[in-house]
Order: C-alpha cells, then sequence, then structure tokens
C-alpha cells in the first residue's frame, strides 16, 4: 500500500498532470462565468444559430436538447456590402444637396422603338393598375384640320350677349360631353417640317395651305408663294425694308434696352407672321408672338411652322395668361388695338405683364402722321401713359418708346382722384385664369421683386427673389429646391441627347406640360439645344410661372381639363413629368393625350415620366393614338415607382 502510495505521489507531482489539471480548471471556471453571464442578459451565444439544435430557457440557466442531432457548422460571413451611391437630392443630415445621381440611360432605346409594331405589343404592362382596353380613335371631318376647341366653339359663340370688345376671340370651351373625342386630321400632303434655322425663312405650303395673308398682307414684306413653299423676307406692316434694320433702330434709340442682356424677354403683340421675334432670337432675346385668331386666323400657325415661340391671345375682357412683371419689353407694331378705350384698360393689361424698368415699343400712324384724328389719338394714349407713370424715353420717325416706373413712389404722389387709381393691396396680379381685366394700376412689390432680376445669361440659373412669393411648405429650403430640380433636370436631359441622339432629332418647339421652376427648359439652354421651350404651369400646382420668366424663360398658366389655345400639329417634343398622377383626380386622362396628339406634330415624340400604377392605361390610350409607345426604367433602376413611357407619333 504505501508503495502505492508513493506511486500515486509521483505521478501527481508530474508536470504533465500539472498541466491537465489546469485546464481542466481553467476550463470550468470559463464554464460557469459565461453561463452566469448569459441567465442574467439573455444575449444568445454567437455560435448558435437561430436554428440551433439546442434551444436557451430565458428563465433557466439550463440547456434541453432539441434534437438528438449536433448543431450544424457556422457558415461562412457574408462579403461586405458594396458601397451605396446616393441617389436622393437629401443629405445624410436632411439637407438639400446638389450632389447626387440621375442614373444610366439605355442606348438600345431607340432600336426598340423602331422594331415596335403599329400596337406596341412588346412594351411590359407596367404592373400596379389593370390595362383597360381603349378603342382607337377615328379621324375627325376633314373641316377640323385645323379645330382650336376653346377658339371653335361656335356654339358658346353665338351666345355672347356681345362681341363688341372682342370677346368671340376668347376662351368658350366646349360643355362636359362636348370634348374632342377623335383625332384631328392632317392637310392633304402635309410633309415633315424644315428644320430650324432654314424654318425661319420657309415652310412646306402643304403644311398651312392658306393664301389669304399673301393676298393681304404680300405687298408688305410678310410672307409670299414660292413653288411648293411659303417664304418669309422678315418684313412686316411698319418695317417693310426687314426686321433687322428695325431692331437696329430700336437699339439705337435707347441702348439701355441691351437686347440680349438686360431684355431677354419680350412680347409682341398683333405679331403677323412672328418675323419680329424670329429675328430678336438672333440678338438672344425669346419672344412670345401673340395674336387673335381672327380674319387672318393663321398668322400663330405660321409663326410655329417657322419654329418661333407664339400662342393665340388677344386683349378683350381678360387678363392674359401670364404673370405680373413677365416681360422685359412689350411691342406693338401697328397691331390694331385701341389702348385707350375704356379708361385704358387694355394699357393697364399691357402695364402689368410689364416688369418694373421695362420698355413699351408702339410703332403706329399716330406716332407720326399728322392728321387731326390721328393726332387726337396720340395725345390721348400722351395722357394715359403720364397718368400711369410711363416716361416717354424716345420718339423718332413712327416709332414712340416709353417706360414703367421701379417703384410705387410716382402713383402714391399723383394728384387726389387721378385715374386709373392703385388696385386694392389684395388684389394678386398673378392671378389670372379666366379673371377679367381691371381698370386699375397693379400694384409693384414694396421689395423690389421683379425689379430687380440679374441680366442673362447669369439669370437662367440664379435663383430670383420671386422665388419667395411661391406658395410652398418650404421657406428657408426654396434656393436649394431651385438649385437641384435645375441640377435633377440637367443630369436627365445631358442623358436624353447623348443617349437617345436628340441633337438628331432636331426638335424645335417643345412644351413641358408641369414646369415647376422651369428646370427642364433651363437645362436645354444650358446644354445648348436649340430649341424653345413652353413651360406649362397647371392652375392645380403651385403658381411658379414668375419666377419661371424671371429665369428668362417663357410659359403660360393653364389647366388641363381644357384645350390648350395652339393650332394642330405646333409642338415637336411634348414632356409631362408627373401630370397625370396629378391630374387624374380632376381630369379625363384620355381627354389630356387627346389633345397632346393635337398639338404633337407628325413625326414628334411624347416624353411621360410618371408612376407605374398609371402606364398600364398610358399605354393603351397611346396604342389607341396611333402612337409608338415603348415603356422604360428610370434612371433609379427596374423597382423604381416611376417609368418613362416615350411614344413616337409618325407620319
Amino acid at each position: 500500500m504505501k508503495a502505492l502510495a508513493t506511486a500515486a505521489t509521483d505521478v501527481v507531482k508530474t508536470k504533465a498532470f500539472v498541466k491537465i489539471t489546469a485546464i481542466a480548471l481553467l476550463s470550468l471556471t470559463v464554464f460557469f462565468i459565461v453561463n452566469y453571464f448569459y441567465s442574467n442578459s439573455y444575449i444568445p451565444l454567437p455560435f448558435f444559430s437561430s436554428s440551433s439544435s439546442f434551444a436557451f430557457s430565458p428563465s433557466s440557466n439550463s440547456t434541453s436538447p432539441a434534437t438528438a442531432t449536433s448543431p450544424p457548422p457556422r457558415p461562412p460571413p457574408p462579403p461586405p456590402p458594396p458601397e451605396v451611391q446616393r441617389m436622393g437630392i437629401v443629405d445624410e443630415n436632411g439637407a438639400m444637396s446638389e450632389d447626387f445621381e440621375v442614373g444610366e440611360f439605355d442606348p438600345t432605346f431607340l432600336e426598340d422603338l423602331s422594331n415596335l409594331s403599329a400596337r406596341g405589343e412588346r412594351v411590359a404592362n407596367g404592373g400596379g393598375r389593370d390595362r383597360i382596353k381603349v378603342e382607337k380613335y377615328k379621324l375627325c371631318e376633314l373641316s377640323m384640320t385645323d379645330y382650336i376647341p376653346c377658339l371653335d366653339n361656335m356654339e358658346e359663340i353665338k351666345r355672347l350677349n356681345s362681341t363688341e370688345k372682342g370677346e368671340k376671340y376668347e376662351r368658350h370651351c366646349p360643355g362636359e360631353g362636348r370634348s374632342l373625342n377623335c383625332l384631328v386630321p392632317r392637310p392633304h400632303g402635309y410633309k415633315l417640317r424644315i428644320p430650324w434655322p432654314k424654318s425661319r425663312d420657309e415652310v412646306w405650303f402643304s403644311n398651312v395651305p392658306h393664301t389669304r395673308l399673301v393676298e393681304d398682307k404680300g405687298g408688305q414684306n410678310w410672307i409670299a408663294i414660292k413653288k411648293d413653299k411659303f417664304n418669309f423676307p422678315g418684313g412686316g406692316t411698319q418695317f417693310i425694308h426687314g426686321a433687322d434694320k428695325y431692331l437696329n433702330q430700336i437699339s439705337e434709340m435707347v441702348p439701355d434696352i441691351d437686347f440680349g442682356h438686360k431684355t431677354r424677354v419680350a412680347l409682341d403683340v398683333g405679331c403677323g407672321v412672328a418675323s419680329f421675334g424670329a429675328f430678336l432670337m438672333q440678338w438672344n432675346v425669346t419672344t412670345l408672338s401673340i395674336a387673335p385668331k381672327d380674319v387672318h386666323e393663321n398668322q400663330i400657325q405660321f409663326a410655329l411652322e417657322r419654329g418661333v415661340p407664339a400662342m393665340v391671345a388677344v386683349f378683350a375682357t381678360r387678363r392674359l395668361m401670364y404673370p405680373s412683371q413677365a416681360f422685359d419689353l412689350i411691342h406693338c407694331s401697328r397691331c390694331r388695338i385701341n389702348w385707350t378705350r375704356d379708361d385704358g384698360i387694355l394699357l393697364l393689361e399691357v402695364n402689368r405683364l410689364l416688369r418694373a424698368g421695362g420698355y413699351f415699343v408702339w410703332a403706329a400712324q399716330p406716332v407720326y402722321k399728322h392728321e387731326e384724328s390721328l393726332q387726337e389719338q396720340w395725345k390721348e394714349m400722351e395722357d394715359l401713359t403720364t397718368r400711369i407713370c410711363w416716361e416717354l424715353v424716345k420718339k423718332e420717325g413712327y416709332i414712340a418708346i416709353w417706360r414703367k416706373p421701379l417703384n410705387n413712389s410716382c402713383y402714391l404722389n399723383r394728384d387726389t382722384g387721378v385715374k386709373p387709381p392703385l388696385c386694392d393691396s389684395n388684389d394678386d396680379p398673378d392671378n389670372v385664369w379666366y379673371e377679367d381685366l381691371r381698370a386699375c394700376i397693379s400694384r409693384l412689390p414694396e421689395n423690389g421683386y421683379g425689379a430687380n432680376v440679374t441680366a442673362w445669361p447669369a439669370r437662367l440659373q440664379y435663383p430670383p427673389d420671386r422665388l419667395q412669393t411661391v406658395k410652398i411648405d418650404a421657406s428657408i429650403s426654396r434656393k436649394e429646391i431651385f438649385k437641384a430640380e435645375s441640377k435633377y433636370w440637367e443630369d436627365i436631359i445631358d442623358g436624353y441627347i447623348r443617349a437617345y441622339h436628340w441633337k438628331e432629332l432636331s426638335f424645335r418647339n417643345v412644351m413641358d406640360m408641369r414646369a415647376g421652376f422651369g428646370g427642364f427648359a433651363a437645362a436645354l439652354q444650358d446644354l445648348q439645344y436649340d430649341c424653345w421651350v413652353m413651360n406649362v404651369v397647371p392652375v392645380s400646382g403651385f403658381n411658379t410661372l414668375p419666377v419661371i420668366y424671371d429665369r428668362g424663360l417663357i410659359g403660360v398658366t393653364h389647366d388641363w381639363c381644357e384645350p390648350f389655345d395652339t393650332y394642330p400639329r405646333t409642338y415637336d417634343l411634348l414632356h409631362a413629368a408627373g401630370l397625370f398622377s396629378v391630374e387624374q383626380k380632376r381630369c379625363n386622362i384620355s381627354t389630356i393625350m387627346l389633345e397632346m396628339d393635337r398639338m404633337l406634330r407628325p413625326g414628334g415624340r411624347v416624353y411621360i415620366r410618371d408612376s407605374v400604377t398609371l402606364m398600364g392605361e398610358l399605354q393603351e390610350i397611346a396604342n389607341a393614338l396611333g402612337w409608338v409607345p415603348a415603356l422604360h426604367d428610370t434612371g433609379e433602376g427596374p423597382y423604381a415607382s416611376w417609368k418613362i413611357l416615350m411614344c413616337d407619333k409618325r407620319l
């Protein structure tokens, strides 16, 4: 026994026994420590997965086998996620940012589009909303070739109590159930337009086959027929020797007009075939040419066929659809308007439209002829312009030029009882949709908003002061929103131009149907795309039109539940971003798209960026119109909530 005890003692004293004992004690200690902390904190151990064979009880320190199998081996860790590319305009702190990406574009689109059948069978549904089968629209009667729904509504015009002030030339839209439900036909022999700038001087006779203006105005160098084309020599009633010489004379009379810098946006009233505006383009001035659909009813149609900004509009009993202080210069050359009638109510509308410090150019017989009746008209005009505080800057030959004051001080310092009075302080001069004319002087903002725009081209991207007057929720971040919108559209338009070969398509007359702050048009200008854009601000949204004009762009207020005041076949590109999502609550979508077809030239394009839930219905309507539609992802990818519907109206 003693020997056995001695042997056991020797074993305990060996180094191996000591090591084994130490390891066992250490392991036992670690086990109890870990088990203690788990029972108090309920944190699962990393080596047990959610599908482990053992289940821990939060109310016990013990474990119980769930199955007899051993736990599976731990899977390898996942690879690190790729770096996220931020697509929005809000940074990680919630502030607006200009540093964002729009995404890539699919350059195969044109090939896909050309391979589609007329019914677009290969286009995907777009998801979300059931597609509604729409019967193919029929052609309207041939007599409706030049139909403008709200200006050719003879039933309503016949019901007017009076037409002596031009009421019959104003909007009288068809009532419910009588809207356009067919495709306006094109004239016989219609051809794809002549591209700009060649179209400034000639257009196809077959596209606007009307000779009345040639018969009435051919001797004044307006327009002539040469073989199968109309030619435009560049003359006008008061400048038969050409618009170039006429513009040089105006510029020399008042150098401060400074075309292309101080004067960027002009309005030509009673424009004829718009040669004044056509030639001002080379001075870097955008001129909106307007005239009624009267005895010379196709003058605006000629202007738009030439590729010159134009719209059917009339000085009659309602405000024009443009904001206050919109135009740097307003021009009237023999425009056949009696500016002094009804206490000068029509000239007061010009005053509302004219920017503070802007110029009114009047070329007319009363300026230079000495007949008694004409001299009486001149005295009336002098008296009226003095009472509304316009300064006669220069009178030379047959041209007189006035300047509007920069502020209200002259108005307030007039003698008591002098008419016309200042408008009430609660009158909104930018409220124009179906608003009657006011026989009062529109007040200028006391803070100078509208008068202090920067010179062109800086004003295109500089946030104007009138941005603060837009009734949107954002109060502090308006400038950031303005800049972000510009950046957003510049990235998109740059992609369109490169991927979809817009340079080759040569769009000239472009309409942005929901313009916002005008970022779409500004991007085209910045990227030097040779076109002009009609920026439409729907009445259903915020009135951003003053901002658009302060940028040096043009636009108009409109309600897309009603037709637009333009001739058929006058726009090459119609762009609608988010329009249908908003207007579907108020308007019939098919009615809007029928109106788009009426305005769109054969060979033109439609780009609709909108909710994926609407795309099925929009595609069906596009097919029914005879367009060729193709549905594409936005730059945000295939799972984004918006998609792009691109449609081609073929000749």
